[in-house]
């Protein structure tokens, strides 16, 4: 889990410090709101060529850790300045 959730970083020049793939400006976010509206994973793989399968399982694992209220520090967000 811990080496899934090193795709997840955060960079505060980037969509003000939220929570993004790779440092990339993909966020989170948005990835999360794709997925809640329908959208495939492939139709993700598709618009989004630099994403990887394991960086929307890392969105995912995301979403878990805040919804079982585990602390970010379990989840290991890395900061990229």
């Amino acid at each position: 889990m811990q080496e899934i959730m090193k795709r997840i970083t955060v960079n505060q020049e980037i969509f003000a410090g939220k929570p993004i793939i790779r440092g990339m400006r993909i966020s989170v976010e948005l990835i999360l709101s794709l997925l809640a509206q329908g959208e495939t994973i492939e139709n993700l793989l598709k618009d989004y060529p630099d994403l990887e399968t394991e960086d929307i399982r890392a969105c995912l694992a995301y979403a878990h850790a805040i919804i079982a209220h585990d602390t970010l520090d379990k989840v290991e967000i890395s900061a990229h300045l």
